[in-house]
Formats: structure tokens, sequence, C-alpha cells
């Protein structure tokens, strides 16, 4: 993987939207990543009619799952699910190599618009954070679960970073609508997200370490703190320049910027396929109009199919 240190504000070819710039900063030896996500965000969350607290919590959901879906080197996939009691009872984004994003929720719409005005109301209640490791046919998956006590996304993914991976953790997430000019015409108002990641890895055996340890990390993490949400979601700020604003003092290194981008796996042959795999009984209740549809949960893509195909009858 090539790396370039950031002796100062650089123009480095690298992306400045939907992408993930992993770093080192080795004076307080933390590794990290920066995702910064434009239109691959606002295409997700465009595809459905989200309220505006509904799309902030999924567009927090997949700058988390980017980040940490980039820890993967060769082919494989990240979920991230939370399954709760809240007026947000599931929410899934997709990570998969080489940089490809989706992801989806589902609520209660009234239960969603009882808090409206609620800054601090919880969208996900008590249940389960899980974030699974798919790496393929051949390979186990792994998978850690950590409860959901109705706090927020980034409060639940340090909880699982304490207690399945053990590893100090910051993440600061940032979501929000962003309003985008036109020349010669009317402006749109678009998605944005952005986040941020810092891990303390290693630690050498011995008294004196351990306390240089502790202060290594105390120092990362202050800086880390610093980071504002305007920052991770300014589109005319480079990534790098923002690292280097945070960590210049620390000799901060990056290191090949990964590209993002939005994908579905559905298709009308694959959900044709799964179509098949039910008794035409069961399939009645997916005629409408005399034709059978499925919605892409994800994608929003909509399909519909001849009931005969599967022995359907119909009145």
């Amino acid at each position: 993987m090539s790396e370039q240190t950031l002796e100062g504000p650089l123009e480095l070819a690298i992306p400045q939207d939907d992408l993930i710039l992993p770093f080192q900063a080795e004076q307080a030896d933390v590794l990290g990543r920066l995702v910064k996500l434009g239109p691959t965000v606002d295409t997700i969350l465009s595809r459905h009619a989200y309220p505006e607290p509904v799309s902030r919590l999924l567009g927090e959901a997949v700058a988390l799952t980017a980040m940490l879906g980039a820890a993967l080197k060769s082919e494989g996939k990240l979920i991230l699910q939370a399954t709760t009691d809240g007026p947000v009872d599931l929410l899934v984004a997709d990570y998969q190599v080489p940089g490809e994003l989706r992801g989806y929720a589902r609520f209660d719409a009234e239960r969603v618009a009882e808090l409206e005005g609620d800054d601090d109301a919880a969208l996900l209640g008590e249940g389960h954070l899980a974030m699974t490791i798919d790496r393929g046919v051949d390979s186990e998956r792994y998978q850690g679960v950590v409860p959901l006590e109705g706090e927020s996304l980034t409060e639940a993914a340090d909880t699982y970073f304490r207690q399945s991976e053990q590893l100090p953790t910051f993440i600061r997430l940032a979501v929000a609508r962003h309003y985008r000019a036109a020349n010669g015409g009317e402006g749109a108002w678009t998605w944005r997200a952005g986040g941020l990641l810092v891990q303390k890895l290693t630690r050498e055996g011995g008294v004196s370490s351990a306390k240089d340890f502790e202060e290594d990390w105390t120092r990362a993490k202050m800086l880390a703190e610093t980071v504002e949400d305007h920052e991770l979601l300014d589109p005319m700020l480079p990534p790098d320049r923002l690292l280097y604003r945070l960590f210049h003092e620390e000799k901060v290194r990056v290191y090949r910027a990964i590209p993002l981008t939005t994908y579905c796996s559905c298709s009308r042959e694959r959900v044709e396929e799964l179509l098949g795999r039910f008794s035409p009984e069961d399939l009645v209740d997916m005629v409408v109009d005399g034709e059978v549809w499925v919605t892409c949960e994800f994608c929003n893509a909509r399909y519909h199919f001849d009931p005969a195909e599967f022995g359907v009858e119909q009145d």
C-alpha cells in the first residue's frame, strides 16, 4: 500500500469525496480512517422517502460501516445490523470489497413522527448491534454482538470495540443535508456524511511502555476530539488537509485512498429464483393488480411477474 507523510497542506492525488483515507499518526502510534461521503450516501438515502431523522441515522450507519469495512484487504463483506424495539427497529448497512456500500432502515412512521422536534430522542431502542464479516463461501463468518440500550450508534460502536475487540477507539460520525449550488440554475439539497475512527493498536511490555501507551492514546484522542462536524462534511476541505490539521504534530502519514460507490445485488433473475422457493399459496398475498410484485429493500427497485409462472391461480 502506497503512503505519504503529510509535511504540510500538500496537494496530493487524493479524491475529495466518496472515499476512505487510511492514516497513521506515528508519534502517538495510532491508526485511523477518515471517510467523506457525498453522492454515494445521497443516492442511498434518497432512494427511500425516509423521515429526516431516519436518514441521518442510516447515514451514520453507512459511514461507520465504510470505516470498519475498509479493514478487509481482500474479497469479503462487512454487515452492520441493529435490531431494536425502538422507532427504527431494523438498521442494515453493508460494505463490500473493494468499496461498495448499501443500506436501508425499517421504521414505525407514527413513532418517528411523535419524536419530531426532539433532537435528543433515541431512534434506536433496546436490542442488539451485530457486526458480521463474511469473507466468502470458503471461510467461516465472524460475528460480534453487543447489546443496545437506547444509546446512539456511536456509543453502541464504542461499546462493541471495548467489549468485543478490546481496542481503545475514538469514533466521530456526522450527517447533514448540504445545499449544492448550480451554475446558472436552481441548486439542490443533498445528503453528506463523514466520520473519523482512531485506534491504538500496539503495546509493548513493561511499566514504562504502559505509561507511554496511556499518554500516547490520551494525546491522540484529545486531538481527534477537536474535529468538528462541519469539517467532516465540508466538500471543499480535502481529507488530507483535515488530517494534517488534526495530527500534524504527530507526524501523520496517509495511505492509498479507497474510492466508494453504491451497489445492490438484486436482479430480476435472483428475485425470480427466490420466488420459486415459495408455494403458490404463499405467493397469493404478493399479487397486486394481477401481478406478483417484489420491491428491493436496499435500492427500492420493483420487479413484477406473471403469477401463472409460479402456479398461482387467480379468480
